[in-house]
């Protein structure tokens, strides 16, 4: 659906560039938003988008380019001259453009690197060599840093400098001279200092730093837990190599969200958009799941087929009530432990939550055991018949609750992620044990007649 700014704006847009109206073009590419900018050309065609981009000067382009969604940027790539194309990438975030460059076809980024600037190239093949899952492929170098021993004075004249080029300037952190990490500084303390005061004076010398190596979905959890607007990041040597901005760690938490969404519906996670996802990759990952749990369910009808039960009619009444408590109460311990996880909130806790879920197991089994009990009462009018279908409620919700918790658990544990202990596998799996359950206590409640 077209938003606002493409429905008011594109229009004029298009005819501007028809009647060659350079000057419109040109105030377009400079008077709105980037971010408006990039809307309203997101919604044309590349060759249009680019005939518009190639009106501004290469800092805005890269300005308005950084805006556009990652996998328009590879489309719009196409159409963009090589020369242009190496300027952009030059004037974009560190980060930004190396998440670019690890997009294109290798036969374009080897045509591309000779025409950046050598620094440029440098840095980008120096964060390319981060393993995308660390948290040295979030970090940006674009970062102010300064020298201990220099004085507050002099250090706002070299942030002056620094400024214009670096992607924040919130935190100033103090190096030596092999670039070890010392210390920081906030902008608001720098400027109330005495300019005649030295860094090492002032300086915070209890720096919270991240590890190249860490997990980067632990990282982005690390900057947004501490309400950071940026952290360093620090090799094995405590060097600092860069830092990880607050708005890259709420992507990346996003990002890990949608993904635990789609494994918690039993989906494996989507690259693109649910519409530009084509239909047969679509498919495939929806079917590989489908048949997984199809698969675990066929041991739900084994069981059932093994204890060949006789005359157990009024068993299926209640079978769907049976096998839906264990498996909404398994799904609840899931989601709740998998989001715990995913906040770093379970580290050295498996005790404490095992116990906390057999507690809370027997307290809603209790609850929905005497419920389930009354009603088989009044539908059946028969004591064991009844006693049959609570005691299974309670059991099945107990091990439900508890299992549910501890699966995520453990396959955390062995460095599985546990986003894929999905609510239907979990409900597949209830299902078998409840069946287990069900007519084992109802051929010891009714002497053997099941």
């Amino acid at each position: 659906m077209p938003s606002a700014f493409n429905t008011l704006l594109e229009p004029d847009l298009r005819e501007m560039l028809s009647q060659h109206d350079d000057v419109g073009v040109n105030a377009f590419c400079t008077e709105l938003y980037p971010s408006v900018i990039a809307e309203v050309l997101e919604g044309m065609e590349s060759e249009r988008a680019w005939e518009v981009l190639s009106h501004a000067p290469p800092l805005r382009q890269a300005e308005i380019f950084e805006n556009f969604p990652l996998d328009y940027q590879v489309v719009l790539v196409r159409t963009i001259p090589h020369q242009a194309l190496s300027r952009i990438i030059e004037e974009m975030a560190h980060d930004d453009r190396v998440d670019l460059i690890g997009q294109l076809e290798p036969e374009l980024v080897e045509t591309l690197m000779p025409l950046i600037a050598h620094a440029e190239r440098v840095d980008i093949l120096k964060l390319l060599e981060y393993p995308e899952d660390s948290a040295g492929s979030l970090l940006t170098t674009d970062y102010a840093s300064l020298p201990a021993d220099i004085s507050v004075q002099e250090a706002l004249d070299r942030l002056r400098s620094q400024a214009p080029s670096r992607e924040t300037i919130y935190y100033v952190y103090i190096v030596d001279e092999q670039r070890h990490l010392l210390g920081f500084l906030s902008l608001r303390k720098l400027i109330l200092a005495k300019p005649t005061s030295r860094l090492s004076e002032i300086m915070l010398r209890d720096v919270k730093s991240l590890n190249v190596d860490d997990d980067r979905e632990q990282a982005a959890n690390e900057i947004l837990r501490n309400g950071f607007i940026a952290m360093p990041v620090v090799d094995k040597d405590k060097k600092l190599v860069g830092i990880i901005t607050h708005d890259d760690a709420a992507e990346v938490q996003h990002q890990e969200a949608e993904q635990d969404a789609y494994r918690q519906a039993a989906v494996a996670p989507l690259d693109d958009g649910y519409l530009e996802t084509p239909f047969f990759t679509l498919a495939w990952k929806r079917g590989i799941w489908l048949v997984i749990l199809l698969g675990a369910s066929s041991l739900t009808a084994h069981v059932l087929n093994f204890f060949e039960p006789g005359d157990a009619s009024w068993m299926v009444l209640f079978l769907p009530l049976v096998l839906a408590s264990g498996g909404n109460a398994g799904s609840q311990s899931a989601t709740l432990v998998v989001r715990a996880i995913s906040q770093n909130e379970t580290k050295g806790q498996a005790r404490r939550i095992a116990w906390r879920e057999i507690r809370i197991g027997t307290v809603l089994g209790t609850v929905l055991a005497v419920i389930a009990f009354s009603m088989a009462w009044l539908l059946l009018w028969r004591g064991d018949y009844a006693s049959t279908v609570g005691l299974t409620v309670f059991a099945v919700v107990g091990f439900g609750t508890f299992f549910g918790a501890m699966l995520p658990l453990g396959l955390d544990r062995i460095g599985v992620d546990p986003a894929l202990m999905s609510n239907p596998l979990i409900a597949s799996l209830s299902d078998m044990l409840g069946v287990v359950v069900y007519y084992s206590v109802a051929h010891w409640l009714t002497a053997g007649t099941v």
